[in-house]
């Protein structure tokens, strides 16, 4: 007797591989930096909309939407774009590879530098900087030695993440205080007064990420 065939099957569909952040991705990205080099192209010719739109044979309102980022043009769309704008289709897309920052460091170099808990024994590292980008990430490797002294009016404006490493202390924030010990972590606003209050085993090292707008 034949065997009756399985009515399971196999899905052959890509799998959707995502980070562990949920940080939203916008998909209109290409969309804009195409519409926006096409609209600084047409600027520098000095062309108005239905100048390109006519040399394009492409309408005005379907040009107007394309340089807003609102519509993904065909190939063919924007090959006549670029032919009137008597470019190569090339620099169409220029814009849209956007430079990304990247900070290396290795191990025990990162620039010592001056803050408000240097005159009490803080010795702060700076980790990494990129230049670019809406926000400013700060990190820093934080030490305070056998002679650090307590400093709780540190207060500055974004969020402040601190991952202990060694040592112990009781971390003022605000009206609140906190036992860190290896492997605690605190997330705070640092608009409030806040640092190290008691200084319960030392020397003590930690992580601290402070992110704000970039002015």
């Amino acid at each position: 007797m034949a065997r009756a065939k399985s009515s399971k099957t196999v899905s052959r569909e890509t799998p959707e591989y995502r980070t562990g952040s949920n940080a939203p991705q916008d998909p209109r990205n290409l969309e804009r930096a195409l519409g926006a080099q096409i609209r600084k192209l047409r600027r520098d010719g000095d062309l108005s909309v239905l100048d390109l739109s006519a040399a394009s044979s492409i309408s005005a309102g379907m040009l107007s939407k394309i340089e807003n980022g609102q519509i993904s043009p065909s190939l063919a769309t924007l090959q006549s774009i670029a032919k009137a704008l008597n470019v190569p289709l090339s620099l169409l897309f220029a814009a849209s590879e956007e430079r990304r920052d990247c900070s290396f460091v290795r191990a025990k170099q990162g620039v010592v530098i001056e803050r408000r808990g240097t005159k009490v024994g803080h010795v702060y590292q700076l980790l990494g900087h990129v230049i670019g980008g809406d926000v400013v990430v700060e990190p820093y490797m934080i030490t305070l030695k056998e002679d650090a002294e307590p400093f709780t009016a540190f207060q500055h404006a974004g969020m402040e993440f601190i991952y202990m490493l060694t040592g112990e202390v009781d971390y003022r924030h605000g009206d609140s205080s906190y036992r860190l010990r290896p492997g605690d972590s605190i997330l705070f606003d640092s608009g409030a007064l806040h640092g190290p209050e008691r200084l319960v085993k030392l020397p003590m090292t930690y992580l601290s990420i402070i992110v704000y707008p970039r002015g």
